[in-house]
């Protein structure tokens, strides 16, 4: 079953992460002269910060309204919203295996530790952990109130676009520096990262327990994916 799901989550979900890395890496091999390392090292936090959670966000959101065997679901002893959360979990779950790997990498080099946000290995993993919960919370429950790929993995862009353009925006008020998702590599009011990756943490759980009782009325996202 579950070998199944991972063909219906989507190759786009499963292949973003790896080439995701593999960019991230080859332009660090690319840029590997004399004096590129602090670079390569912001490369690396980058691709662990935001486009890891981009990734997830935008796999979630793909996963509603594209099934064409959806209405099959609501014959099976099995909910669809079971079926769903399984291919959520996959698609987050290789995500944040991938997002490890690249930790991995900056702990063994000993980049992780020069990072002056990197806060230790262990409370560190909020680093790329929070905003990834975060946008693919956001993603599921946007594809669960549009009830279609497209309109959802759009929302998730505009969020992470507008939250990369207007960085100076979200660090004038308190609430919007919570939940500001690049605190660690686009900086944040000394004092504020702990509490924006546990405020992200927090609310990512409230969108996704949302998009969850969304998705308990089948009837309704199966109806969408029928027309």
């Amino acid at each position: 079953m579950w070998r199944h799901e991972v063909r219906r989550t989507g190759r786009a979900a499963l292949l973003a992460p790896p080439l995701v890395a593999g960019l991230v890496v080859a332009v660090t091999l690319a840029n590997g002269t004399a004096g590129a390392e602090s670079e390569a090292m912001r490369n690396l936090f980058n691709s662990v910060e935001m486009a890891m959670p981009l990734v997830a966000g935008i796999g979630a959101a793909s996963l509603i309204g594209r099934d064409p065997a959806a209405e099959l679901h609501l014959t099976l002893p099995t909910p669809y919203r079971a079926t769903l959360v399984r291919r959520l979990a996959i698609a987050v779950g290789w995500t944040a295996l991938v997002a490890v790997l690249i930790v991995a990498v900056l702990v063994v080099t000993g980049w992780w530790a020069r990072w002056p946000e990197a806060h230790g290995a262990f409370v560190g993993q909020l680093v790329w952990l929070a905003p990834t919960l975060w946008l693919a919370a956001a993603g599921f429950l946007a594809g669960a109130v549009f009830r279609g790929p497209a309109p959802a993995s759009g929302l998730v862009a505009v969020l992470w676009i507008l939250q990369q353009l207007f960085a100076g925006g979200w660090q004038e008020h308190q609430w919007s520096r919570l939940l500001y998702l690049f605190a660690t590599t686009r900086g944040t009011v000394p004092g504020d990262w702990l509490a924006n990756r546990l405020t992200l943490v927090a609310t990512g759980v409230a969108l996704g327990y949302a998009g969850w009782l969304l998705v308990g009325r089948a009837e309704r996202l199966i109806g969408e994916e029928a027309e």
